[in-house]
């Protein structure tokens, strides 16, 4: 429960904060641009700070870097409540990412330190399943704390949660990681065991192929808002049941893959996952092109998305394993790869009439061909299991 509560930094970075967003530039007496990129700042901190804390914690253990990783979350969060000018808060933010980043990339790595195939599979499915309700509660939990305080409240709110997660992880994580398993340090160090991970052509196959139906899911969160309520007319209120209802969806499926994992493979869920996702991509598309209406819009993301919890913890649990000695590094280019992807499908859903929902489909499309192509990459001979 502790390492999927760390592995929800990105959501409750990201989306407690969305609702506040639009008094953020008058309350600090600045513009809208500035104040989306309080938001672009902790995307930025969230990928570069994997970078950091993964192969750091291949070289001095675990349990140090997640305690100063939430611990500085928690205090950066503080700051954020009380500072009075953007250009500070924008920086802030950037460290508060790379702050919470810890929390994602060493709980994956204590996973992998501990489990292997099946076993380290059905542990970061958990972990997906408590991080799962994260984007559902997020957005609903800052909404409510503007009805009875400001966007400063809701950085108080998350040092709050810091503080609980830091305590929670110096009573509950133990170190994982032995002084003998552990790697060169410096510069030399890191990029050496970038080097192995990315020469990998297993590893890089069921890294990009999980993190490009992730980003299928990022393209959604991105241009549903504009399908759904401009192009059909949903209110505020209604998006937020449909968004809720998705949420629900990777939580069921989750469940389910975790339920699979006493049977089957973890390759073979992988690849059950990625083809659910290309079904919903292709309905997507026959019901935007075909103008065919809300519901099976709705029914397509509901299949798309749900996809995610298939893919993505199994796709983890066999990159990892491939690279379990510097799983701390290996984490760091699964969530790099990760975040970088939904990065580049997030604008390019925008492109065209945005409330016609066309880019969104054809972004899902391009996500999931690729996927397959990558996935491939994992079944040609001379990928063998590096560990």
């Amino acid at each position: 429960m502790v390492l999927g509560a760390l592995s929800a930094f990105g959501p409750l970075c990201l989306d407690m904060y969305l609702p506040s967003l639009p008094a953020l530039a008058p309350a600090l007496h600045s513009t809208d641009s500035a104040a989306q990129l309080t938001l672009s700042a902790c995307i930025l901190g969230l990928a570069l700070g994997q970078a950091v804390a993964g192969p750091g914690s291949d070289r001095v253990g675990r349990r140090i870097p997640l305690l100063v990783g939430v611990a500085l979350f928690t205090v950066v969060s503080a700051a954020c409540a009380v500072t009075t000018f953007m250009p500070l808060l924008i920086v802030l933010r950037f460290v508060q990412g790379i702050g919470g980043a810890a929390g994602i990339v060493i709980g994956r790595a204590v996973v992998a330190d501990l489990f292997a195939g099946r076993a380290a599979a059905s542990y970061f499915a958990a972990m997906a399943a408590i991080n799962g309700f994260a984007p559902i509660l997020s957005p609903i939990v800052g909404g409510q704390i503007l009805r009875v305080g400001t966007w400063r409240t809701v950085f108080v709110v998350l040092a709050v949660i810091g503080l609980v997660l830091v305590i929670a992880t110096y009573v509950v994580i133990s170190e994982t990681l032995p002084r003998e398993r552990r790697g060169a340090g410096g510069l030399r160090g890191t990029a050496a065991a970038f080097g192995t991970v990315l020469r990998d052509r297993g590893y890089l196959g069921y890294t990009m192929s999980g993190c490009l139906v992730a980003a299928a899911m990022f393209g959604y969160i991105s241009g549903a808002p504009f399908l759904l309520q401009d192009g059909f007319g949903l209110s505020p209120q209604w998006f937020s049941v449909c968004f809720g209802a998705n949420g629900t969806g990777i939580v069921l499926a989750t469940w389910l893959g975790r339920h699979l994992l006493r049977h089957i493979d973890s390759a073979v869920i992988l690849r059950a996952g990625l083809a659910q996702s290309g079904i919903g991509a292709v309905f997507l598309a026959v019901a935007v092109f075909g103008h065919l209406g809300l519901w099976p819009v709705l029914a397509a993301f509901f299949v798309m998305v749900s996809a995610v919890a298939l893919a993505l913890p199994p796709a983890a649990a066999l990159a990892l394993d491939r690279h379990r000695p510097i799983a701390g590094a290996a984490s760091a280019v699964f969530g790099l790869a990760q975040w970088i992807l939904a990065a580049a499908a997030a604008p390019l859903v925008g492109l065209g009439e945005r409330a016609e929902g066309k880019a969104v489909a054809v972004v899902a499309l391009v996500c999931v061909a690729v996927a397959a192509g990558f996935l491939a990459l994992t079944r040609r001979r001379g990928s063998p299991r590096v560990a």
